[in-house]
């Protein structure tokens, strides 16, 4: 399959609007077992120092968030609990922020993400989920610092979004007022997004 891969510039847009214009955007992953896909349709921002939520609030600068502080369209891959999470970092070289891919909507490899998914019993329990999608496209920590404009992690062009909804970010209580940011952008009708 012949992937227009979206260039370095796309990913010099302000991070709100690169949250949105990922939205319809076709996530790929070539592995081992294969190559795997789906249309990214849902996002949230992080927006850096002054967000509360974000792991670079304060400038915060660790071994983790390093690669936030760098070139735009990186991979930033960190776990919590015990899933493996993607992010696109944005903001600009020194401006830590990152978008949180959220969800996708399954199109190549279905069978190797049930494999990859063993609890999942349909579609929509595959990539309906920042962790669950990582575990599908067989995303890990060692992704951290690939370019997403380069195989064999990449994003490349997809197909349009009628409609985008966006509303306050998921399970961030504990970060002061940031919990309230409509940051978070979706698919409006999408049955891939997160619950």
């Amino acid at each position: 399959m012949n992937d227009r891969l979206l260039p370095p510039s796309f990913y010099d847009q302000p991070t709100l609007e690169l949250a949105r214009a990922l939205l319809g955007k076709k996530l790929v992953h070539q592995t081992e077992e294969g190559r795997v896909s789906g249309y990214i349709v849902e996002t949230e921002a992080y927006m850096g120092p002054k967000d509360q939520a974000a792991h670079s609030f304060n400038n915060r600068r660790t071994p983790r968030t390093e690669i936030m502080f760098g070139a735009n369209g990186s991979v930033y891959t960190y776990v919590m609990h015990t899933h493996c999470l993607v992010n696109v970092v944005s903001g600009g070289e020194g401006f830590p922020e990152a978008i949180l891919i959220r969800a996708v909507e399954p199109i190549e490899g279905i069978e190797t993400m049930y494999k990859r998914r063993i609890k999942a019993k349909r579609d929509q329990d595959l990539t309906s989920g920042p962790g669950k999608l990582t575990q599908a496209l067989g995303i890990t920590k060692a992704d951290y610092g690939r370019r997403f404009f380069e195989s064999p992690l990449y994003i490349a062009e997809g197909r349009p979004v009628e409609e985008i909804s966006e509303g306050p970010r998921i399970g961030i209580d504990n970060s002061g007022e940031a919990k309230d940011y409509p940051w978070r952008f979706w698919e409006t009708g999408n049955r891939f997004i997160s619950r």
